[in-house]
């Protein structure tokens, strides 16, 4: 048995059988097998479905150890939810309104005190978000005066 790139297509003596597009898993697990089971070897294998040979062998380890369901990609990226929950985001618009003067030091600092795990700089981001920056007197022009 073998795996037809072009025809994305698994070969074998009697038949063939169509593997979709995107079914990573199946690509992944048959690019396994034509590394170990056949005479191709792991570094061919890797480069007929265009990973490295580093790549190869992170993914048989995945597969020994977790099976075909391994194979299948994660998502990458924070994997707990963000401090800026939904109530860490109402509390710092509250502080805002009931002081417009309070710098995002102070608001991070009140929202500590009260058991809220939030940094100066995400305070800045949600004030940003929701345009709640302070207002700028600008001094007139001398052609206005």
């Amino acid at each position: 048995m073998h795996f037809d790139p072009k025809q994305n297509r698994l070969v074998g003596t009697t038949g063939s059988l169509p593997v979709a597009e995107d079914d990573e898993v199946t690509r992944k697990l048959v690019m396994l097998m034509e590394g170990e089971c056949q005479e191709i070897g792991p570094l061919k294998a890797a480069r007929k479905f265009g990973y490295t040979k580093q790549r190869y062998f992170q993914l048989r380890e995945i597969y020994l150890r977790e099976g075909s369901a391994g194979l299948l990609s994660k998502l990458r990226g924070p994997k707990g939810k963000s401090r800026r929950s939904d109530e860490v985001v109402r509390q710092i618009i509250r502080h805002r309104f009931l002081d417009p003067q309070a710098s995002v030091d102070v608001i991070a600092q009140k929202l500590r005190q009260t058991g809220f795990t939030i940094s100066t700089r995400s305070v800045e981001r949600v004030i940003a978000e929701y345009g709640l920056q302070k207002k700028t007197l600008s001094m007139p022009s001398p052609r206005e005066t």
